[in-house]
């Protein structure tokens, strides 16, 4: 498998917007101190938080982004950095297992898109309607650095379109690929439509740089499993 260097800038990850909501918490109490105190209750069910605190034992803290800080202001998206590497899918995704994350994203947002799109109307056919509307914010970041890159092989069984073959090829791709020192990997779309783009997953949480909120997206199913996709800033 070759290598390449990347110097690239706003490489798009798609995040569910309800995460940028204000704490669920808020309106069940009366005073910031209040919910301070159900926030700490809830951080000891957060995977972030448990892994921050060195009890993951599948990642080690010092891998993970930390808040910084730059003259008075708070440095953005450490935490989404950190979640996307601690909340997993169960069976895990293309390129990670349900043990680890990783950031995954793309050069082209519709892309992204297509990339979340499938997943979404695929849980949709298993609860069997497909009727919902999801909102979904860009995450923004940049990218320099050696990384592997999978776009030369297009018939590599870790690009099987069906998740049952797909995932565990390429699961096995990324853990070898990890251990040998890798930041991650590039690797053509399964989903967009033709002719498609590549995308970028990244193994490790401190080569994603400059991390920064992007426009936000809206997809609608009416009733079928096409989609109406709409920008919405």
């Amino acid at each position: 498998m070759r290598q390449i260097d990347l110097s690239d800038r706003g490489l798009t990850r798609l995040l569910p917007a309800t995460y940028h909501k204000p704490p669920a918490l808020r309106g069940l109490v009366d005073t910031d101190d209040e919910l301070a105190i159900l926030a700490g209750i809830e951080g000891m069910t957060s995977g972030r938080l448990t892994a921050e605190a060195g009890r993951n034992p599948h990642l080690d803290p010092r891998e993970l982004a930390w808040q910084r800080r730059q003259g008075d202001l708070r440095i953005y998206g450490d935490s989404h950095v950190n979640a996307a590497f601690t909340y997993t899918r169960a069976g895990g995704n293309r390129f990670n297992d349900a043990t680890r994350g990783a950031w995954y994203c793309a050069w082209d947002v519709l892309v992204s898109v297509s990339e979340v799109a499938y997943h979404r109307t695929r849980e949709l056919g298993f609860a069997g309607s497909y009727h919902d509307s999801a909102r979904y914010v860009e995450l923004l970041a940049d990218f320099i650095g050696n990384f592997d890159d999978l776009t030369g092989m297009p018939d590599h069984p870790a690009l099987d379109p069906d998740p049952a073959l797909g995932y565990p090829a390429g699961q096995a791709l990324a853990q070898d690929l990890r251990r040998a020192g890798s930041r991650g990997l590039v690797y053509p779309s399964v989903r967009a439509p033709a002719p498609g783009g590549n995308c970028l997953v990244c193994f490790e949480p401190h080569a994603i740089q400059n991390v920064r909120p992007g426009a936000s997206w809206e997809l609608t199913w009416d009733g079928s499993p096409h989609y109406v996709v709409r920008a919405l800033a």
